[in-house]
């Protein structure tokens, strides 16, 4: 449905009927892979009782990606595991390939993840990085041996310049963003995102809330990890099916504005300090999870998740503008004018409990800081 005509002021999407879609579960083999490496381990999930409070809910948690994989952001689960399918493909091919140059674009996380994978595992790589990523964080990447080319253009221009490169010999796309034609190894990305959610599920458990969340509010760029989340809930055939919200950037709302127009559309993106999603185009395998299972999209200011950043700050939780993005998304939606109607169309009540995802720590974002 179209953005409702009487909050035209708030930048919102709402489809209840989302609860109701259902899709087939990702791949059974992602977290035992995950749980071999030898720095694995289950990220905290961290409860907010003052935030429950302001907002109104029963209980608030967050989880907190800023230290996964020894990287400082979500990214390393997608990149993780979309190396290891592709590396594996080449050995099932009875090959004895040279090394591999794993080319990709990135707006800083999941570039710094492949380039990390890359240098573990033998193999080079070869990084686009948009304009608008801090030196810091292109350093970060250069620091895991790998060759940065920095594009003078937005994110969509350099994953146009990271396929171009990829086609030399000996060199393999592995991105995380998917368009026609280009498919399979987004969804690996895609499908290493689900442990998060399973270790969620075992989290709230040992907290005592065994049916799972009644909101989950996700930071979205092109889409890939709220595909992940919404495979994870809306794959289970029965049970508690919890609302899922999308939040956005207001200078790079494309799942919002292609939500409220009803196809995938690409919007111009401006300067956002939430570089990881600073995307202007919803990725081809993500739109028809986003279209049919998400129950609502937000955009937010800059300034509303910095002051997220600093409210989770407060509480112990080291978080970069993206991943405090769903605290700010989360506020928007429940105060101010309207937000009865919007609590309402949520679901939500006193009691309902809440997860936020909080996809970086702030030393994946330099932006973060008062050093620009």
């Amino acid at each position: 449905m179209p953005e409702n005509s009487s909050f035209r002021t708030l930048p919102w999407f709402v489809r209840p009927a989302a609860r109701a879609w259902r899709c087939a579960p990702a791949s059974a083999d992602v977290r035992g892979f995950h749980s071999s490496l030898p720095d694995y381990s289950p990220t905290p999930l961290t409860e907010l009782r003052a935030a429950a409070g302001e907002l109104g809910v029963g209980r608030v948690f967050v989880k907190d990606e800023s230290c996964r994989l020894g990287l400082p952001a979500f990214k390393a689960l997608g990149a993780s595991w979309a190396v290891h399918r592709t590396l594996a493909e080449q050995a099932a091919n009875g090959e004895e390939p040279a090394p591999l140059t794993l080319v990709t674009a990135t707006d800083g996380n999941h570039g710094r993840a492949v380039a990390h994978m890359a240098r573990r595992l033998g193999q080079r790589a070869h990084v686009f990085v948009p304009q608008g990523v801090h030196p810091r964080a292109v350093a970060a990447i250069v620091a895991e041996q790998a060759k940065v080319t920095e594009v003078p253009g937005p994110y969509d221009d350099a994953v146009c310049l990271a396929a171009e490169a990829a086609n030399a010999p000996d060199a393999v796309l592995v991105q995380d963003t998917a368009w026609p034609g280009y498919e399979r190894i987004p969804g690996w990305t895609v499908e290493g995102y689900s442990t998060l959610c399973a270790e969620i599920d075992e989290q709230l458990t040992a907290e005592g809330v065994a049916e799972g969340p009644d909101l989950v509010s996700i930071p979205v760029g092109v889409g890939s990890l709220a595909q992940a989340v919404v495979t994870h809930y809306r794959s289970r055939p029965t049970g508690h099916a919890p609302a899922l919200l999308s939040v956005e950037p207001e200078a790079a709302a494309c799942v919002l504005e292609s939500l409220t127009r009803g196809e995938p559309v690409s919007v111009t993106t401006g300067e956002t300090a939430m570089v990881g999603l600073n995307c202007g185009t919803p990725s081809s395998i993500a739109w028809p999870y986003l279209r049919a299972g998400l129950d609502a999209a937000v955009a937010v200011a800059d300034a509303d998740s910095a002051r997220a950043a600093g409210d989770l700050a407060t509480a112990g939780v080291s978080s970069g503008p993206c991943g405090a993005a769903t605290l700010a998304g989360l506020r928007t939606m429940l105060t101010g004018i309207g937000a009865e109607e919007r609590r309402t169309a949520l679901g939500l009540g006193p009691s309902s409990v809440v997860v936020l995802l909080s996809t970086e720590g702030t030393a994946a974002n330099p932006h973060a800081t008062t050093d620009h």
